[in-house]
């Protein structure tokens, strides 16, 4: 741990363990809470793509603007900021568009946060530790997950359907990730002659866009089957909305979802170790792979055990490539575009993700919820024999 772990990396994820604990109380119940307001699942669709987007497009930007200032704690604390301020908002009103706009508060937070929160993991560690830093992250954060919904689940155990105050409880946990981001400090970095700057010198709102034109080739690959993914992977909100359609309890369905981020936390460093060991390339095909398994087989679940096992391989999925996919796209482009990076590739997942449960919506609405999983499963491995052939042909490093 000692040979990797920097203080500013044991404050990253602290703060976005308190983070996860704030919105993680939240999302499990998010669907039931809104469809118990009035929102149709095809609204709900949206609702969860359009808050991705925007926090993807502002992850582009803001990232980008990171780089060219050449800081990243600011953009990280009113990032968190914002996610904060966000929560209890959801609590004052339940008409549609004051819930369209503290939802997307949340998601803006998080697009200005991300880039420059994940540039400085990168700035943290080398080439051969990014695996294990982005994967202890990453393990921290599904820490908060899993402790969030079990806070949930004990207050709902006391206070059946009683949604709204959860939203002014969640305000706490992401008060003290706020208070934490004022412990960080951006990374002094050495004063060279041979320095190179971010080729992208745009100030634009969408600048950021111009990077593609000056990435490496392996970002490009790499990038184009990330994407397609994304475009079938709709929100996890969709999940839990299945197990709660099979006729199971809220209790069920929140403690799948916290069995699901305990053991994905508990996964998400060791595979982050044998990203390092083995390539980043291996793991993400691996993970990919187990994506379009659990998806091919959750639309016939109908038995509590089987979404148990869907959701513990379901675990091994994210922790194989939620970190990994990042700290494979920092080894790939130079240090100086990092932010850049990250967020032209998060910036358009959020707005493929926008039209991946969108469609999700609407193709459960039309034609049930199997279909939606089936096209996902058989896209995931179209995507893990695409990166095998392009690995074959040497265009991903």
């Amino acid at each position: 741990m000692k040979k990797f772990l920097t203080r500013t990396i044991v404050m990253l994820s602290l703060v976005s363990l308190f983070t996860d604990i704030a919105s993680e109380m939240l999302y499990p119940i998010m669907p039931v809470f809104l469809k118990s307001i009035g929102f149709s699942v095809l609204l709900i669709g949206i609702l969860e793509g359009l808050a991705e987007a925007t926090a993807g497009i502002s992850k582009g930007y803001f990232g980008h603007l990171s780089d060219r200032l050449g800081t990243r704690v600011p953009f990280i604390r009113w990032g968190y900021t914002l996610s904060a301020i966000s929560k209890p908002l959801m609590a004052v009103f339940t008409w549609p568009i004051w819930i369209f706009g503290a939802r997307t508060l949340d998601r803006l937070g998080k697009g200005i946060r991300t880039s420059a929160r994940d540039a400085l993991l990168s700035d943290e560690s080398t080439r051969e530790t990014k695996g294990k830093v982005f994967g202890f992250h990453r393990g921290m954060d599904t820490l908060g997950a899993a402790i969030g919904p079990i806070a949930a689940l004990i207050y709902l155990h006391f206070y059946p359907q009683n949604y709204s105050t959860l939203f002014l409880i969640a305000f706490a946990p992401g008060l003290v990730a706020v208070s934490l981001t004022l412990l960080l400090k951006d990374k002094k970095k050495p004063e060279t002659s041979n320095q190179q700057v971010n080729p992208v010198q745009g100030k634009g709102f969408f600048s950021f866009v111009k990077y593609w034109g000056h990435s490496p080739k392996a970002f490009r690959y790499l990038v184009v089957g990330l994407l397609f993914f994304t475009l079938f992977n709709s929100s996890d909100a969709f999940l839990l909305l299945m197990v709660k359609e099979k006729g199971f309890s809220d209790a069920n369905m929140i403690s799948l979802y916290i069995f699901y981020n305990l053991l994905y936390a508990l996964l998400a460093y060791p595979m982050g170790w044998l990203a390092d060991k083995f390539g980043m390339k291996r793991i993400m095909i691996f993970g990919v792979s187990v994506f379009g398994l659990v998806y091919l087989l959750f639309g016939f679940a109908d038995k509590l055990h089987m979404f148990l096992l869907l959701f513990g391989l379901y675990a091994f999925y994210a922790a194989a490539t939620e970190g990994v996919s990042k700290a494979w796209i920092t080894n790939i482009v130079p240090g100086e575009s990092t932010a850049t990076a990250i967020g032209f590739y998060t910036g358009f997942q959020s707005v493929a993700t926008l039209l991946a449960s969108s469609m999700a919506g609407l193709i459960w609405t039309k034609f049930g919820a199997s279909t939606v999983f089936v096209i996902s499963g058989l896209a995931a491995f179209i995507t893990a024999i695409y990166l095998m052939l392009a690995t074959r042909m040497n265009k991903l490093a």
